[in-house]
């Protein structure tokens, strides 16, 4: 299986730069009148038009350095591969953050690309946390793997990371199978990640991006898209562009296991940590798909495992630095709201604050169970290495900071420590009530100035109002969990409900 990797669709002269073979001059003599005079004729291989071709492509997506299901997907795929000549793995983003034996290596994400590597993926679309872990890293494991990383939207401009191509053309056979690759921005026009991690590159709105490429259906006579931009956008892109045959989506973690189909356009996308693996059917009559259909097989479902990445696996993850005790769990500390009060009481804890926040976005793991609570365990729930930053803010700072993270989220956002807060919703065109109180159940003074630690993404990428810069000190958030728990040693995290929201009673 060959693959052909473009950078821009509309740079002819890069595409033939793929192809060197020495043509007679007669030949071209025969060829290029034909193809003036026939202004559409299309000057590539075509299939034969009654010729079916089956495709199977095995899609993940959101694997968040899980390195657990590498071994039973490369048994599948060589299992498929006896029956079928045309297997293709592809990942739709969101390849790191979340395991330690992966995030916190010297060599960052390397131990993921090798395993992809060794499983033999086809191609991977960028992700937001890709960019986790910083561009020079994030170089270093594009140069190391076999496989491209695509993406439309993005220029790299004066960064260290080279351009990557806006799509690849997979082949099986005479079929050629273009794949484009996009990923989501948010409201500050970029990726989900860091904003210091993606300085000197910019993003374009992926939905335009993409009206950039239809036209590839005609000369390919198919096109899928390989996106991170979660389901609902993709659903936008679908209704937009039912130019595409698939989207094999990332982002939103969504375990579609009925694909959804919008104009006749298949969206697929296969939930997160490699649970789930989608298997994209697709049969070609000549050059375009004639059916197509999608499940998702639960990954411990395969019965069988490659036992040289089994094994590769097992090196990787012994590391005794990690099985280390930090502190005790008195019962299990499960659900966000739990587990970001352990997150803040440490920060407040470790910086000496009045308050503390912490996005639940940035709350990995659902729960830590009963027991012994092991550094991985804390890497796994804060695997960022975000710094902790110290503010001075008055209480009106502190109102606009938890208001600005509800309005972005639609929802409770930030957990706090040394406080509770409540949010009730406005009614239509009116703008909801906050009630912030102490740890004494008394109202916080909007006037009075506040010790407050932040983690360095809220206060990089979340709007508030503060005159004063913060501070950074010189520790992690993960810092500050290990130092805590070591110095508390058991804790109980239970009921801890800090932040609520409820509706205006009619």
């Amino acid at each position: 299986m060959r693959l052909l990797f473009h950078r821009r669709y509309s740079h002819i002269r890069q595409n033939t730069r793929l192809f060197r073979v020495r043509i007679p001059v007669f030949v071209l003599l025969l060829i290029i009148p034909s193809c003036i005079l026939n202004p559409g004729c299309e000057c590539f291989a075509q299939t034969d038009t009654g010729k079916r071709t089956e495709v199977i492509i095995l899609h993940l997506n959101d694997m968040h350095a899980s390195t657990s299901g590498f071994a039973k997907l490369k048994y599948l795929s060589d299992s498929l591969k006896r029956t079928h000549p045309y297997v293709f793995i592809v990942s739709a983003g969101d390849n790191f953050t979340g395991n330690p034996y992966v995030d916190m290596v010297a060599d960052k994400g390397a131990p993921m690309i090798d395993l992809m590597n060794q499983a033999g993926f086809a191609v991977s679309c960028f992700g937001n946390h890709e960019f986790d872990l910083g561009q020079a890293f994030l170089e270093k494991r594009i140069e190391q793997a076999r496989f491209p990383f695509i993406c439309a939207n993005i220029k790299t401009g004066t960064s260290c990371l080279k351009q990557p191509p806006a799509y690849i053309v997979l082949k099986a056979g005479n079929l050629q199978i273009p794949i484009i690759g996009l990923i989501e921005i948010n409201h500050d026009g970029i990726p989900d990640t860091h904003p210091s991690k993606v300085k000197g590159l910019s993003f374009t709105d992926p939905l335009k991006t993409a009206g950039e490429y239809t036209e590839m259906k005609k000369q390919y006579g198919n096109l899928i898209a390989l996106t991170h931009l979660g389901v609902e956008t993709d659903e936008k892109l679908a209704e937009e562009y039912p130019s595409f045959d698939v989207i094999i989506g990332g982002h939103s973690h969504t375990i579609l296991k009925k694909a959804l189909i919008d104009k006749g356009v298949m969206i697929d996308q296969a939930g997160s940590y490699q649970r789930f693996i989608g298997k994209l059917s697709l049969v070609f009559r000549g050059n375009s798909i004639e059916e197509k259909n999608d499940t998702l097989i639960a990954t411990e479902s395969i019965q069988g495992a490659d036992r040289e990445i089994q094994a590769l696996r097992e090196q990787y993850e012994n590391n005794p630095e990690f099985e280390k005790v930090a502190g005790e769990a008195v019962g299990s500390i499960s659900g966000k709201q739990n587990l970001g009060a352990l997150m803040t009481d440490a920060m407040a804890w470790a910086a000496k604050t009045d308050f503390a926040f912490q996005n639940r976005g940035g709350i990995r793991i659902q729960s830590i169970p009963d027991g012994d609570i092991k550094v991985r365990d804390i890497y796994r729930l804060d695997p960022f290495g975000n710094q902790v930053m110290v503010f001075k803010m008055q209480g009106s700072e502190i109102a606009s900071l938890i208001l600005n993270a509800y309005k972005k989220e639609k929802d409770i956002d930030l957990i706090p420590s040394g406080m509770r807060y409540m949010i009730t919703k406005g009614k239509q065109g009116q703008s909801p009530v906050l009630v912030m109180l102490n740890r004494s159940g008394k109202p916080l003074d909007p006037d009075k100035s506040y010790s407050v630690a932040l983690n360095s993404y809220i206060s990089a990428a979340y709007d508030f109002g503060h005159i004063r810069e913060g501070v950074t000190l010189e520790m992690t958030t993960e810092d500050c969990l290990i130092r805590y728990l070591r110095k508390k040693h058991k804790v109980t995290y239970k009921d801890q409900e800090r932040a609520t929201l409820q509706s205006i009673k009619e």
